[in-house]
Order: C-alpha cells, then structure tokens, then sequence
C-alpha cells in the first residue's frame, strides 16, 4: 500500500509541475494572451511566433525544467523506474491537458524532453538532434516534433538492454505526440502547414482549430 501510495503521490506532483502555464505565464508578461492569437497553444512555438526570441527562449527553458523535475523527485527517493516513468508521463499530461486551462495546454513536446533527459539522457539527445535536422531540413516545428518523439521508442529499442518502464514510457509520449499534433499531421498533408519563420501579429486572432499553425514544442 505504501508503495502504491507514493506512485500516486509522484504522479500527482508530475501532474502539478506540468500544469504551471509557463508560455501563457511569459506571454501574460508581455500583455497578451497566448491562447487567443496564431495557433492558440502556450508552447515556445506559438510564443515565437507573437512576441519573438527572448520570451521563446524563456519558455524552452522552463518547459522542459518542468518534465526533469517531475522525473527527478522520484529518482532522489530511489522509487524504481516505473515510478519515475509514471511521474514523468503525468507532468507531460499536465502540461498538454492543463486543468487550470480548461484541459488545453502545449504539445507536450519540451515537457517530454526534459522527463528523457533524466531517465536516458543519451537516447534524449539522439531524438533531440533528429528533430532539430528535421526543422532545419523542411522548416516545419511540428514534422520535427513528431519525427524526434518517434524516434525516442525507436533508439530506447535499438539500445538493447533496457528496463520495461523506459520502452513503455518512450511508447507513451510518441503517441501522445501523435495525438496532440493530429490537426498538424492533416495540415503537413494538405501543404497548409505554416513553417518556422512565418509570425503571428500579437492583435491576430487564434486561429480555428481546423486553420490552426503549427503547434509548439511547449
């Protein structure tokens, strides 16, 4: 019972640390409400794209402290590694499915990031510099995004020997990549997809979810 308890517990403050709005909180800074101008996401994306580099910059930093955190609780009390799995995937779903925000959030893309830099920090950098290749080969954020998450089950595979709860949680957060970028994969499809340079005028209304831009790796 203890154990599960601290599962739980775990996954509740991953779930916590992930809802912390940290692109909405930058924006708001700024005066303007991420989530009603470009692609309405909170995510460093959508940050460039209105208010520019510097508040950008601010949230990729923050957004995968979020997801390191949330991973590196567990692991400095010794829970095994589907604990740790547990409380990183939380953090990712916090951020993607905010409660504070009416259930919307970012990609989850940064979150996610900074939860494999702690659990595998090598196969982390591997999808990392796949993904950043992809953006600056085709300028597309979101077809980096999902090519870097694929990859992270793909590289834990091809490591050979590691634990269950790495492959499992690897397998979770490309799926939920997948998911939350579905509206971009039909975009990318229909050639609509806006590429990396392309800004939003802060005054310019969030687009309708069908019309949206790309989403961000917040």
């Amino acid at each position: 019972m203890i154990d599960v308890a601290l599962v739980l517990l775990f996954m509740v403050v991953g779930y916590l640390l992930g809802t912390i709005p940290t692109g909405y909180l930058v924006a708001r800074m700024r005066g303007v409400n991420i989530q009603e101008v470009g692609s309405g996401n909170i995510g460093a994306t959508n940050v460039l794209r209105t208010l520019g580099v510097v508040p950008a910059i601010m949230v990729m930093l923050l957004d995968p402290l979020k997801g390191a955190v949330a991973a590196l609780l567990p692991t400095v009390f010794g829970t095994d590694t589907w604990t740790v799995a547990l409380a990183g995937l939380s953090a990712v779903v916090g951020n993607s499915f905010n409660v504070m925000l009416r259930l919307r959030g970012g990609k989850g893309i940064a979150t996610s990031i900074g939860v494999f830099l702690v659990v595998d920090p090598a196969t982390a950098a591997l999808s990392i510099v796949i993904g950043i290749v992809t953006i600056l080969v085709s300028r597309y954020v979101s077809l980096g995004s999902i090519v870097g998450m694929f990859s992270l089950p793909l590289f834990v595979i091809a490591g050979g020997s590691f634990p269950v709860a790495n492959l499992f949680l690897a397998v979770s957060l490309a799926a939920l990549t997948i998911f939350r970028h579905r509206e971009n994969i039909m975009r990318l499809m229909a050639g609509t997809e806006r590429r990396l340079g392309q800004k939003v005028k802060p005054d310019e209304p969030a687009a309708a979810p069908a019309e949206r831009p790309p989403a961000s790796p917040g």
